[in-house]
C-alpha cells in the first residue's frame, strides 16, 4: 500500500466536509474533476473505497467515515501548529546596527542579549550598508560617534581600541602588511594601515572577516580591534595601542523607539554587555 499524501488528505476532508466535489472546489480553488482523480488515487493508495459515490454527490462509505475521524484530528494538530508558527510571525522585532567587528562580538555573547524565551525577533544589519536610523532602517544602532542631528536618543559606552597584530609563528623579520581595500575602508581605522607611507602591503581584502583569516594564517600584519585581536587564540599584538584611533561607541536609538519595551531591553543588555568587557574592548587585556 502507497503511504497516503497530507495533501490528499486535507483535500479528502474537504470533500467529506463539504458535501462532495463542488463544494470542495469552491473551497480550494482545485476543479472538480482534478479532486475526483485524486480521490480515486487515494483510494487506491489506501486500499479502501472511501466514498459511495451516486447521483446526490460522494458520500462517505464506512472506511471514508473511520478516515475522515482520524483525519479530523491530524487537522486539529496541524491548525495548532499553524497557530504557533503565526504566534512567532507576530512577535515584535528589534533591529541592530553595527559594524562588522561589533555584529560578529555580539554573536559571540548573545546569550547576554537575545535569548530563544524572549518575546520578541532580532534582526543584525552591518552598518556599512547605509543604514539611515532616520528612516527606521534599524531600531537603534552602535555607532562611533555621537550622532550630532535627529530625534535620537543616546548611551555612551565603552572605548574601542586598535593595534597591529599578527600570528604567534609570524617571523618579525617579515614586513608583510595586510589592508582592507580602499573602496569599502570608511573609518580611520579602515584606512590606517594604507595609509601609512612604510607598510609594505601584500594582501587586501574588502571584507573584515577575511582580513581576520588572513592575520590569522600568516599572510601579513594588519590591524584589529584590540576586543577581536586579544580573544583571538594564535594571535599577538605587533605594536602598541595607535592611541588616535580610539573611540567611543554611542548605543543610539530613534527617540519614537526608545519607549518600546523590547527596545529597552536590548539596549540594556548591551550596555550591560560591553560594560563587563570594557578592558578587552579597551586593550587593556593583552595576553603576555
Amino acid at each position: 500500500m502507497k503511504e497516503a499524501s497530507w495533501d490528499d488528505l486535507q483535500l479528502f476532508f474537504h470533500v467529506a466536509t463539504s458535501g462532495g466535489l463542488t463544494g470542495a472546489a469552491a473551497r480550494t480553488g482545485l476543479s472538480a474533476p482534478t479532486i475526483g482523480r485524486r480521490m480515486l488515487a487515494l483510494e487506491r493508495a489506501t486500499g479502501r473505497t472511501l466514498f459511495r459515490r451516486g447521483p446526490t454527490g460522494y458520500l462517505l462509505a464506512k472506511d471514508g467515515e473511520t478516515l475522515l475521524e482520524r483525519v479530523l484530528v491530524m487537522q486539529e494538530a496541524a491548525e495548532t501548529i499553524a497557530d504557533w508558527r503565526g504566534d512567532v510571525l507576530t512577535l515584535p522585532i528589534v533591529s541592530t546596527g553595527a559594524d562588522a567587528w561589533m555584529l560578529w562580538f555580539i554573536a559571540g555573547h548573545l546569550p547576554a542579549v537575545w535569548q530563544p524565551e524572549d518575546r520578541f525577533r532580532m534582526c543584525y544589519k552591518a552598518l556599512d550598508t547605509g543604514l539611515d536610523l532616520t528612516y527606521r532602517e534599524a531600531h537603534l544602532a552602535i555607532l562611533h560617534e555621537r550622532p550630532e542631528r535627529g530625534n535620537f536618543a543616546t548611551r555612551r559606552s565603552v572605548s574601542v581600541a586598535h593595534a597591529a597584530y599578527q600570528a604567534s609563528t609570524f617571523s618579525a623579520a617579515n614586513h608583510n602588511w595586510i589592508s582592507l581595500g580602499t573602496e569599502i575602508a570608511t573609518t580611520p581605522a579602515d584606512k590606517w594601515t594604507f595609509e601609512q607611507p612604510d607598510h609594505w602591503i601584500t594582501s587586501w581584502t574588502n571584507t573584515p572577516l577575511m582580513l581576520l583569516h588572513l592575520i590569522r594564517g600568516g599572510a601579513g600584519r594588519g590591524l584589529l580591534p584590540c576586543f577581536m585581536g586579544d580573544a583571538e587564540p594564535g594571535l599577538v599584538r605587533a605594536g602598541p595601542v595607535i592611541d588616535t584611533l580610539t573611540y567611543d561607541i554611542w548605543i543610539t536609538v530613534h527617540e519614537d523607539e526608545r519607549q518600546r519595551p523590547e527596545v529597552r531591553t536590548v539596549i540594556d543588555r548591551l550596555s550591560t554587555l560591553f560594560a563587563a568587557h570594557a578592558d578587552l574592548f579597551a586593550g587593556r587585556c593583552e595576553r603576555a
